[in-house]
């Protein structure tokens, strides 16, 4: 008899995982999922500042032909013992589950940032921002992440009316190479966005930021990208899970502690066979999950998988606005080298990007990296 496998969360990951499993496993699968649509979750930037959306569409549409079944409902708990999903309306009885739910933005370190800062990680967010954007002359941006430099990028490009500050603890672009460095600092230079650095936020208001150091940085809208958090349905549940609640899983993507539980994407703590840690990204989490479910379908035909987790990364892709952006190459452990991509070219070379990563829904069997 084919196993039921349910799917939790709707994401780049979550989606591609249930399309995997029905096509690969041949089980009879489940996706559940708070909304009805998938959101390019990559494009939220760009939504704040007035831009449409491509890649908001419904769910059944990109699930039309699969045989995978949608139901729409908030997942409130899970029991791995009794192998039951426990939805707002019932529960869902599981031979197997990925848990996909995926990260969100973590505002609860800073006094003040819940109820003051605006964030970009739901397109609800998205949308509330856009509204308070409207009446605002000055923005600080907190984060110097690759999701704050696009926030702000975004920002200074599209309202030029507004005075565009971002602030971030560590410095600026330290993460890239010279060459990218230099060009993020050009960047921001021409688009009349002001970065302070190493500069830490110990309070939001509704005026604006409190330094570490006292010092007020006034501000009508504070858009906080600062760090993500993942949902505490895992710890909850009795998961093994690392000291950010990812789920600690093998190198099939199993977790470590219930191996009928596979977690994929940003839930997941993922490292490779010689402890490199995975960060969180659309780059790791796509061929991951095309990986653990490929071991997954494996196993559940008699067989078994090859070893261990082939992954190595290739690039970092930044927008800077819709005509600039910077497409830093890396080496297989993520860490930068001098060859950058930049201007037009590089703008181009992460519109392509994204393009690829929506029609990696669509297609999920593609190669992903």
């Amino acid at each position: 008899m084919a196993e039921h496998i349910v799917v939790v969360g709707a994401g780049y990951a979550g989606l591609a995982a249930a399309k995997l499993a029905a096509k690969w496993t041949g089980s009879r699968v489940t996706l559940v999922n708070e909304r009805d649509r998938f959101v390019e979750r990559v494009r939220l930037h760009q939504l704040a500042v007035g831009q449409p959306m491509r890649g908001d569409v419904p769910l059944a549409d990109l699930l039309k032909g699969t045989g995978v079944e949608l139901v729409v409902d908030r997942v409130t708990d899970l029991d791995p013992e009794a192998r039951k999903v426990r939805l707002t309306t019932g529960a869902l009885a599981y031979d197997r589950l990925i848990y996909a739910l995926g990260s969100r933005a973590d505002v609860s370190g800073v006094p003040g940032a819940a109820e003051h800062a605006h964030t970009v990680a739901t397109r609800e967010d998205a949308e509330e921002l856009a509204v308070a954007l409207r009446s605002a002359r000055t923005v600080a941006v907190v984060g110097g992440g690759l999701t704050g430099i696009e926030a702000a990028a975004e920002l200074a490009e599209s309202r030029p009316d507004l005075d565009v500050l971002l602030v971030t603890g560590g410095g600026f672009g330290e993460a890239l190479s010279e060459k990218g460095r230099r060009h993020l600092v050009r960047a921001f230079d021409r688009l009349g966005a002001r970065v302070r650095d190493h500069a830490r936020v110990a309070e939001v208001r509704a005026d604006g930021l409190v330094l570490d150091t006292g010092e007020l940085v006034p501000a009508d809208v504070v858009v906080w990208t600062a760090g993500f958090t993942v949902p505490d349905l895992a710890a909850r549940a009795g998961l093994a899970v690392d000291d950010r609640g990812r789920v600690v899983v093998d190198q099939e993507l199993r977790s470590v502690s219930h191996p009928d539980v596979l977690a994929v994407g940003d839930a997941a703590a993922i490292k490779r066979q010689d402890g490199l840690e995975l960060r969180m990204a659309c780059a790791t989490g796509l061929p991951t999950t095309q990986q653990a479910v490929r071991a997954l379908a494996k196993r559940l035909g008699g067989g078994e998988p090859a070893d261990g987790l082939r992954f190595k990364y290739v690039q970092q892709c930044i927008s800077l606005g819709r005509r600039d952006g910077l497409i830093q190459f890396v080496d297989a452990d993520d860490r930068p080298k001098e060859r950058v991509l930049t201007g037009r070219s590089a703008a181009r070379y992460k519109e392509l990007i994204v393009r690829i990563a929506f029609l990696f829904q669509r297609h999920p069997t593609m190669p992903a990296g």
